[in-house]
């Protein structure tokens, strides 16, 4: 049987990039593997090693792209982490408001259809084949209302989107990608898996699959490889791993622990208005596309807020609004803890009683401090950290560290962390100055299942405790916060 990659006693040459144990990893052709393991144990590294981004001694891995006509790695294997997704020059000067700024849209930033004409001049099709494997893509992906869209004003689900789309174009022999229904409404997943399945079933490339939650593998994916504390376990089928995930040991934790501990924390003042956010008849406009019209919402002091809707609904807009990164709200009637925008607050006012975490904000952290200092950075709700804590702050920052689990983080630079690792420590960030008004936009992209359990906790308990308040953005049902939600759901606007 061939073997489309071969890889016997592999060791990275570069110590950094090495896992726990020599790897031992024989992929035949139609085989496609989701990648499992939790936060930090080296998926990512393993993914990295298959596409060849980390030299091994000798002479592994051995690659065999039969039937393709070409034996190059990088035309063979189109690896997607999702980092990087703009794909510009602005992307390495990308700044957290940039998304909102549409006045820093220049003529050299690209739409959706110039990366989609970028991606396909980069294959061999001739124009007329070109034409029809664009509309081909489009439709599948539903891109055709975004195809004038600068890329700078997509979602997190529509960039994603639009980059799968791009790298399917492109006629690979194997597709990675890493967590790719992260950031996907419930529809968008649905279609993404039915594609990647079509696409697996016929033959023409092999998938493989990084994924956070098991709940992730889609019904083609045949084999998976766990990974634990940066060893590779062996190639199992989909039902041998379904039967030794079973059977594997579950401490079955309830975290009542957590939650005595969160609740233990001293009631910190919180502002006196009974409302927390009042808007009245907002509506934001990028030229001609509306994103929101003429929307009335009011969030009282206490409760707990989910946002739904499907990607491009305009829910990390609204909360853009809310957090005074988005200037047009300023333009907007809208009032926070009882005081209308625009009244001589700063920004720095508004923020004080707000901790925050989005995908927007993961991506524009850039900075390779150590954890400590990011998660200390949410006391000045700096993107860096522009002065030093005090000794107490930074034992609040540690004190939060430990309730995440991750206090033996502290003191790694933040780059040098796993995705997830990085989105648990902002998650931290967000709490460490134990805000009113807690704002999580798909706070648990890429965590593992323990992870995300036990955040849920914290923010359940959080949640429990006087005047707090929790605006929640999820595209999955069983992230949904306990308590008592109300829901306010988007609907995306034809334009």
């Amino acid at each position: 049987m061939q073997s489309t990659i071969n890889i016997i006693g592999g060791v990275a040459r570069l110590p950094e990039w090495r896992l726990s144990s020599p790897l031992d990893l024989d992929i035949h052709e139609g085989e496609h593997l989701a990648i499992t393991g939790k936060n930090g144990s080296g998926k990512t590294k393993l993914a990295d090693i298959l596409a060849g981004k980390h030299p091994l001694f000798g002479d592994y891995p051995k690659y065999d792209f039969r039937p393709s006509e070409s034996t190059m790695v990088s035309e063979n294997i189109k690896y997607i982490t999702f980092k990087d997704s703009y794909g510009t020059a602005n992307d390495r000067t990308y700044y957290l408001q940039q998304r909102w700024n549409q006045q820093e849209i220049d003529a050299e930033t690209p739409t959706v259809d110039d990366k989609l004409e970028e991606a396909l001049r980069l294959t061999s099709l001739d124009a007329t084949h070109r034409k029809t494997e664009k509309e081909r893509v489009v439709a599948l992906f539903h891109l055709e209302d975004l195809l004038d869209k600068y890329i700078i004003l997509l979602s997190s689900g529509e960039l994603r989107k639009l980059k799968l789309a791009c790298s399917l174009v492109g006629r690979p022999r194997i597709l990675m990608v890493d967590n790719p229904f992260v950031g996907l409404d419930v529809e968008t997943r649905k279609n993404l898996s039915a594609l990647l399945g079509e696409i697996a079933s016929s033959g023409e490339l092999q998938i493989f699959l990084i994924v956070s939650r098991d709940d992730d593998i889609p019904p083609f994916i045949t084999h998976v490889v766990n990974m634990d504390e940066g060893h590779a376990g062996r190639k199992m089928s989909v039902e041998e791993y379904k039967r030794w995930k079973a059977s594997a040991i579950s401490s079955n934790c309830r975290y009542d622990d957590l939650h005595d501990r969160v609740l233990s924390l001293p009631c910190h003042p919180c502002p006196a208005a009974d409302e927390v956010i009042r808007m009245n008849q907002v509506t934001i406009r990028y030229g001609q596309r509306t994103i929101i019209k003429d929307l009335d919402w009011v969030v009282r002091r206490g409760e707990r807020w989910v946002l739904l809707g499907r990607n491009g609904s305009g829910k990390s807009t609204l909360l853009g609004l809310v957090c005074a990164d988005n200037p047009q709200g300023y333009a907007c009637d809208i009032s926070l803890f009882g005081h209308r925008r625009g009244s001589g607050e700063s920004i720095w006012d508004i923020k004080r009683h707000i901790g925050y975490v989005s995908p927007e904000m993961h991506r524009a952290y850039k900075k390779d401090l150590p954890v400590v200092e990011v998660v200390a950075s949410g006391l000045k709700d700096s993107i860096g950290l522009n002065a030093r804590p005090t000794t107490e702050e930074y034992d609040t920052c540690l004190w939060w560290l430990a309730t995440f689990g991750i206090d033996a983080l502290a003191s790694r630079g933040f780059l040098s962390l796993s995705e997830g690792e990085q989105r648990l420590v902002l998650l931290v960030r967000a709490f460490v100055k134990d805000p009113s008004l807690l704002i999580l936009d798909e706070p648990f992209h890429g965590l593992d299942d323990t992870n995300r359990a036990m955040s849920r906790a914290i923010i359940d308990a959080f949640c429990e405790r006087p005047g707090k308040t929790l605006l929640f953005v999820t595209h999955y049902d069983d992230e949904m916060p306990g308590g008592g939600v109300k829901i306010k759901r988007l609907e995306k606007l034809k334009n």
